[in-house]
């Protein structure tokens, strides 16, 4: 089901807040990942200078605002990823909890002007994502 437009226009107010304020995200996301999920450090041990990790989360942001948009790619990129990452040990539980992870640096970024509106499209956005994650097999396009 489409996200909500209302939705939609939260978190990408959200995001465009963080930018401003936080700038580039990628290492608080990424030390917060690591913290909670130690073993994937491992993981990036040929990313010395942290350009894999930024695009991966440049990827990752461009695939929340197709999700919560016109969904032309995202939903079956996510599919797919959850299953390319369990080639490199990857859990789909790391997944879903990678993109909970930068909805929760993109609202701290915000800070005071983090609206309830955009934390609860937050929330219901994280829990659509999460069906396309856990159970990939289980959703049609």
């Amino acid at each position: 089901m489409p996200t909500d437009p209302v939705d939609a226009e939260a978190i990408e107010k959200s995001l465009e807040i963080a930018a401003e304020r936080g700038g580039d995200l990628t290492p608080v996301v990424y030390e917060r990942l690591f913290q909670r999920h130690p073993d994937m450090k491992l993981l990036f041990w040929r990313d010395k200078n942290g350009a894999i990790k930024g695009e991966m989360l440049m990827r990752t942001f461009e695939a929340i605002l197709d999700f919560i948009g016109p969904r032309q790619f995202a939903d079956h990129l996510i599919k797919t990823e959850v299953v390319n990452h369990a080639g490199y040990d990857v859990p789909p539980d790391v997944f879903a909890t990678f993109f909970g992870l930068v909805a929760e640096v993109v609202q701290e970024a915000c800070g005071p002007d983090l609206s309830p509106a955009m934390s609860a499209a937050w929330r219901r956005t994280l829990a659509d994502l999460d069906s396309y994650v856990v159970h990939p097999d289980r959703i049609t396009a």
